[in-house]
C-alpha cells in the first residue's frame, strides 16, 4: 500500500480507504463487517471513514465501528488509523438534526465520539453546505472540533468549486485549514473536473473520491443486464433502475473489454483509472465481503494507463 500526502499537509493517507457507508449497520451480520475491517487493516488500509447518519438504522455504523476498534485495535493501534465521520445529512427529527448550523454539528460530533467510544476523530467533516447557514458559521464550528481537541483535522464534502474556494478561505483565516474535499467521483460522475479539482490545488486541499465505482455499476454485474440480486433491482437502493440505461450497459460492455486486455476487472481498472490524477489523494472503497475487498484492492497491482487506453476510455465515456 502506497500513502499519499493529503494536500499540503503533514497527514498521509493510503491509496485506496474503507467506507463504512453499507455493510456495517445494525442490519447487517457483525462478524462480517469486523473481518472487512480487520483485513482491510492488515493489507494497509488505515483510513476508516463514516458518518453519523451510517446505518441502517443512523448511527449503527460507528457503534459497531466502535465494538470492532475495542476488539482489535486497543493501545497504540489506535495511534495507527485514520477515522473520519460526518455531519450534514438528516440525523434526529426536530430543528437541530440536519444540515449546517453550529448546534447540529457539534451535537452531532459529540454523539459520534461517544457511538464509537473514541475521545477524538482524526477528520470531521461537514457533510454537505447548508443553503440556510452561513459559511462561516459551519466552518466556525468545524473549527471549534479542532480547537476542543474533538478533531485532529477537518473537511468537507458534496460542496461546489465555488462553495470549497470559500470555506476554504474562512477556515484559512480562522487558522484551521481544510484538509480534504470527499467528493462524488468516478468514470460515470466527472463533474469535480469542471473546476473542483483545480480549486483544490490551488488551496493545497486533498481529494477523496466516494462512489467509485458508481453503486456497483462500474463492476461486470450490470454488463447483461440488471441481475435480481442488484443494489438496481432493490427499490430502497441508491442506485436506480432508470440509470441503468441500454446506452450505459454498452458503455460498460465496451469499457470491460479494455479492463479484461489489462488482466483486471471493470472494478479493478474504474478504481485505477481514479488514481491517475495526482490531486486524488485516496479512493474510498465499500465491501460487502473480504473476497470484494482484495479483489478490489488488486487494482493496485495495475495503476499505469497508455495514452491509447485513455484516449479511447475518454471515447467510451463521451
Amino acid at each position: 500500500m502506497k500513502y499519499n500526502r493529503c494536500g499540503k499537509s503533514g497527514l498521509l493517507l493510503p491509496e485506496i480507504s474503507l467506507g463504512l457507508w453499507h455493510n456495517f449497520g445494525s442490519v447487517d451480520n457483525f462478524e462480517n463487517a469486523e473481518s472487512i475491517a480487520v483485513e482491510a487493516f492488515d493489507k494497509g488500509i488505515t483510513h476508516f471513514d463514516l458518518a453519523n447518519n451510517y446505518g441502517p438504522v443512523p448511527g449503527s455504523a460507528e457503534t459497531n465501528f466502535g465494538k470492532i476498534l475495542w476488539h482489535n485495535f486497543q493501545g497504540n493501534l489506535r495511534d495507527e488509523i485514520i477515522i473520519s465521520t460526518k455531519a450534514g445529512y438528516t440525523m434526529w427529527d426536530g430543528p437541530y438534526g440536519d444540515w449546517g448550523s453550529r448546534k447540529y454539528l457539534l451535537s452531532s460530533l459529540d454523539q459520534s465520539l461517544k457511538r464509537m467510544k473514541v475521545d477524538y476523530v482524526d477528520i470531521f467533516y461537514s457533510h454537505r453546505p447548508d443553503p440556510e447557514t452561513p459559511i462561516e458559521e459551519t466552518m466556525m464550528a468545524l473549527d471549534y472540533a479542532v480547537r476542543s481537541g474533538k478533531a485532529l483535522y477537518v473537511g468537507i464534502s458534496n460542496y461546489s468549486a465555488e462553495q470549497t474556494r470559500v470555506a476554504v478561505d474562512v477556515l484559512k483565516q480562522l487558522g484551521t485549514p481544510c484538509l480534504i474535499h470527499q467528493a462524488k467521483y468516478s468514470m460515470l460522475e466527472r463533474w469535480v473536473e469542471n473546476g473542483l479539482l483545480d480549486v483544490l490545488e490551488e488551496k493545497g486541499v486533498g481529494c477523496i473520491a466516494f462512489s467509485p465505482l458508481a453503486q456497483g455499476l462500474l463492476t461486470d454485474k450490470y454488463l447483461n443486464g440488471i441481475p435480481e440480486n442488484s443494489r438496481a433491482h432493490n427499490p430502497n437502493g441508491h442506485l436506480k433502475e432508470d440509470e441503468v440505461t441500454n446506452e450505459r450497459i454498452q458503455k460498460l460492455v465496451q469499457l470491460n473489454e479494455i479492463a479484461q486486455n489489462r488482466n483486471q476487472s471493470l472494478a479493478q481498472m474504474a478504481l485505477a483509472w481514479l488514481q491517475k490524477d495526482k490531486r486524488i489523494t485516496s479512493v474510498l472503497i465499500g465491501a460487502s465481503s473480504v473476497r470484494q475487498l482484495n479483489n478490489n484492492i488488486e487494482c493496485l497491482q495495475n495503476l499505469a494507463f497508455s495514452s491509447d487506453e485513455l484516449n479511447v476510455i475518454e471515447k467510451i465515456l463521451a
